[in-house]
């Protein structure tokens, strides 16, 4: 009887840090990326991000697929947000309120420390344990399993404040970072009352915040009404064009991402405004309307001409729906009014490969290396590029974009062998070749290490 109840003293000590570490975000979700909507992010969070004492081009603001309404940083200078996000906010600013929060965890640093917390907590249950096994050894089965509840209890209570103290550290810092960037708090309490709706809804009892790791919404709501009532940005008003594009990039994500169904109940066809049209183009388009999409694509274009998004979605629809050769002069125009813009640009190559014209493939070469050379974190271009090298017969070059493209999907082992193909086929010492050479070392590498921890 005793070895069961020590086995079943370690597991709950296990069991109960797996607890505390799960408390940090694990990145299981897609990344979402569309032009438009990092272009957004970033020109609302740049005034934020400088108050902050940080450069705008060091910090990233991502994109995830998680229907949730979330947001988190998991270490460097990149702040996530859930889609899910996306679609409960109202207006940009409350969206700057949730970025000015996870901007004061970057500073505090919060992730680089989360350990501390739970160092202080393992060092109870550390404690509880020893005294419950000695407890039990002795005979004592019931006391020792007592002392070892209340480790518990007190290690989780340890982590929990530790981590609600952060949270309120970030509080305090968002809110320094609107004043200083001049932009209101409005946002931020409106969202927090938003929180604070789902915490009734789900009948999350409003008394005490001990048990959890942030506190309330009511209580943040309390602490930070005072502090944004008495900053002159309190008033400051919205602006019109952070609050325009906000509407499009929650229409396009809507369209995008919700059934079309839902998405026609909330953009009807006689909303004749542009997100109503953006979230339509993309229902009527996964639906296999195409024409239909090609109508409010048109529609949004004719309204625009020059609006590189508006053409975008429009050489997007038309090369999906069969027809490259047509999508490829709004697409060319989208590229060059942003100023190749690589999601954009590893699109419109796409098209260019997808006529079967072997004339326009030193055109999509050269369109595809510009986009990796700006945004070399995106494996559809290099799939793109390895194409055209394997259409013009540049096997070793292929193989190195599509070594780069497992490297970025997570799959080393087929990184490695593409790798080690361009290598065979490169001038050795040339820029290529290192880079394949670069490839080659950290995707064996990362084999060996999977390969260690099977055993």
């Amino acid at each position: 009887m005793g070895y069961f109840t020590l086995r079943a003293v370690r597991a709950i000590f296990v069991l109960l840090l797996a607890v505390m570490v799960s408390v940090h975000p694990v990145m299981a979700q897609s990344i979402l990326r569309d032009a438009e909507t990092e272009a957004f992010f970033e020109e609302i969070s740049a005034p934020l991000i400088e108050a902050a004492g940080l450069d705008p081009k060091n910090v990233d603001i991502i994109l995830i697929n998680d229907k949730s309404i979330n947001a988190f940083v998991a270490g460097g200078q990149a702040v996530y947000i859930h889609s899910g996000l996306i679609d409960a906010a109202t207006t940009a600013n409350e969206v700057q309120g949730v970025i000015a929060h996870e901007l004061g965890h970057i500073v505090g640093g919060h992730v680089v420390r989360f350990d501390e917390g739970v160092s202080a907590a393992s060092g109870i249950s550390i404690a509880s344990l020893i005294l419950a096994a000695a407890a039990i050894a002795a005979g004592a089965g019931e006391a020792g399993m007592g002392i070892l509840s209340a480790g518990q209890q007190a290690a989780m209570g340890k982590f929990l404040a530790y981590s609600r103290g952060q949270e309120g550290t970030a509080d305090a810092s968002g809110a320094q970072y609107l004043s200083k960037a001049g932009i209101s708090g409005r946002g931020s309490i409106s969202f927090f009352k938003k929180l604070q709706n789902f915490e009734f809804r789900l009948g999350i009892p409003q008394e005490d915040s001990y048990g959890r790791t942030h506190p309330l919404s009511g209580e943040r709501i309390a602490i930070l009404e005072d502090t944004y009532a008495a900053d002159p940005a309190w008033n400051a008003p919205l602006n019109p064009k952070w609050e325009s594009d906000f509407k499009r990039v929650k229409a396009k994500l809507t369209g995008y991402l919700a059934d079309p169904t839902a998405t026609m109940r909330d953009y009807p066809e006689s909303d004749k405004s542009v997100p109503g049209r953006y979230a339509r183009a993309y229902a009527w388009h996964k639906s296999a309307y195409p024409q239909k999409a090609l109508d409010e694509s048109s529609a949004l274009v004719a309204s625009a001409p020059e609006d590189p998004y508006f053409l975008e979605l429009h050489g997007q629809i038309l090369l999906e729906s069969g027809r490259p050769a047509d999508a490829i002069a709004p697409l060319r125009k989208a590229v060059n009014l942003t100023g190749n813009q690589p999601l954009i640009a590893a699109i419109f190559g796409h098209a260019l490969i997808a006529t079967e014209d072997k004339t326009q493939l030193d055109e999509a070469a050269q369109v595809l290396k510009a986009a990796v050379t700006k945004d070399n974190q995106n494996p559809f271009a290099w799939y793109q590029l390895g194409v055209v090298y394997a259409q013009k017969g540049d096997t070793a070059r292929a193989a190195l974009a599509s070594a780069e493209r497992y490297m970025m999907e997570g799959a080393p082992q087929f990184a490695l062998s593409n790798a080690q193909t361009a290598m065979a086929g490169l001038p050795e010492f040339s820029p290529d070749w290192i880079r394949a050479q670069d490839i080659n070392m950290v995707a064996e590498a990362q084999l060996a290490r999977l390969k260690k921890r099977r055993r």
